[in-house]
């Protein structure tokens, strides 16, 4: 366990590494126009995430017991459709996981 100390250091470090990499980009670009690249990276990223949140999640999955496959499509096509439609990641996850939360508490339970 942590001392106190120890706890304090590792928040006040974690706080920088984060205040630092929100800095950076302000900092490395200033008013100049954004490269193409990092415009690219900017669209092309939320999607590949999605994507890589999806694979994780039913990596450990391989069954065609109903139960446990049934929620997590449900859950994935509701993702994709509150994505397509409102195109913002945090709605689109937030929707996918409460839908998945619900699903396998009160209807495949």
């Amino acid at each position: 366990m942590l001392s106190t100390s120890q706890l304090i250091i590792t928040i006040l470090v974690a706080s920088v590494v984060t205040f630092s990499t929100r800095l950076i980009p302000f900092a490395v670009f200033g008013k100049r126009e954004v490269p193409k690249i990092v415009k690219y990276l900017g669209n092309i990223m939320p999607p590949a995430i999605i994507g890589v949140l999806i694979i994780y999640c039913i990596k450990d999955g391989y069954t065609f017991d109903m139960k446990i496959l049934a929620p997590q499509l449900i859950s994935i096509a509701l993702t994709v459709i509150v994505h397509l439609w409102k195109r913002n990641i945090l709605i689109s996850i937030s929707a996918g996981t409460i839908s998945y939360m619900l699903l396998i508490h009160y209807v495949f339970v």
